[in-house]
């Protein structure tokens, strides 16, 4: 597949995103090749590690390759993008439970399913470029590909603001979060793929770490937290709106640009999932409700149109005075009965 690499070069199964022109955005078929890839090596006694990487200097990732997704849900058939998201998912947790390291260098930006790759394996590298963000709210749909999990597990009421707004993060930010693990200048990263290749020793990366930039989330932590830690969307609306401080106004211009729908469904998934049996199946499955009825019932098409097909950045969402009834969000989160995600080996 032109699209992606994927090979065994010395002790490491290597994973390459080969479409830097579409910033490595993740499509259907790459999804099921690295699930493949991943599943041939976990057995694999010649395999210690995995690698993954992609071309360009943009992008890791950028996030999901969506257009499939709104060209079969304008014609009514929302069965595409379930598929897509339920295989999505089960990679998601497979990468998150590997058995074995599993290695990402995130240049530029790692957006969507670019986290659901790169930020659920054991050795998260970002480099001076790195800048990571959970946009989904944005195009109409809520942080997940196990994303809703990493917000829920961020310090305090960070999730919230990260989910909400599709904040982004550079390398400091991602570390303070919980998006990453080590800080390595890019020039070294050649040099270090081919230790890890020879060695099958991921543990050599500590070693070339630097000190990461400072955290500005860290800096904003305690203003987080006390605009953001509302039990719903319109109380996090009211603490920003009395706020009249540079954080809150900055804070509400991202909000303005997201569905209200997947925001308060985004604020009401967190407060389920911050428990202590929290795991990645329980966030992906508690995502999958509302992505299976993103398209029918959730703002997701129209918010591919305006960012994507039409590109007017002038999305007509549901609910536009942002007072969206409980009964939506406890709607678009219900249990899906026989549609539940699974994770049984097909």
């Amino acid at each position: 597949m032109s699209d992606i690499d994927i090979r065994i070069t010395g002790r490491a199964g290597r994973i390459t995103l080969t479409r830097p022109k579409a910033l490595n955005a993740l499509s259907y078929d790459m999804c099921i090749a690295i699930d493949a890839a991943l599943r041939n090596w976990r057995e694999d006694d010649a395999v210690d590690l995995v690698i993954l990487d992609a071309e360009g200097e943009k992008a890791f990732c950028a996030g999901g390759d969506i257009a499939e997704m709104y060209t079969t849900g304008t014609r009514g058939d929302f069965e595409y993008g379930r598929r897509f998201w339920r295989d999505e998912y089960r990679m998601n947790a497979l990468i998150f439970e590997y058995p074995k390291p599993v290695v990402s260098f995130l240049q530029g930006f790692t957006m969507g399913g670019g986290v659901g790759i790169g930020c659920h394996g054991s050795h998260r590298i970002v480099g001076e470029s790195s800048k990571i963000a959970m946009p989904e709210c944005s195009i109409g749909l809520v942080p997940d590909v196990g994303g809703s999990l990493m917000l829920a597990l961020a310090p305090g009421r960070l999730g919230e603001y990260l989910g909400i707004t599709g904040a982004r993060m550079d390398p400091g930010d991602a570390i303070h979060a919980g998006f990453a693990d080590h800080y390595i200048l890019q020039a070294q990263w050649p040099d270090l793929i081919e230790m890890l290749e020879a060695s099958g020793n991921a543990e050599i990366l500590a070693d070339h770490a630097s000190v990461a930039p400072d955290s500005v989330l860290a800096a904003e932590q305690e203003e987080i937290d006390r605009h953001f830690g509302g039990e719903a969307l319109n109380d996090v609306l009211i603490d920003l709106r009395n706020g009249q401080t540079e954080f809150s106004d900055k804070a509400l211009e991202g909000i303005q640009r997201s569905s209200p729908i997947s925001m308060a469904c985004t604020i009401e998934m967190l407060h389920r999932l911050r428990n202590p049996s929290l795991t990645i199946r329980k966030a992906l499955e508690m995502e999958f409700r509302f992505t299976f009825r993103s398209m029918e019932n959730g703002d997701f098409l129209e918010g591919i149109r305006a960012q994507i097909i039409d590109k007017d950045r002038s999305p007509k969402w549901q609910f536009p005075d942002m007072n969206v009834p409980a009964t939506i969000v406890s709607g678009m989160l219900m249990p899906l009965g026989a549609d539940t995600l699974k994770f049984e080996e097909e």
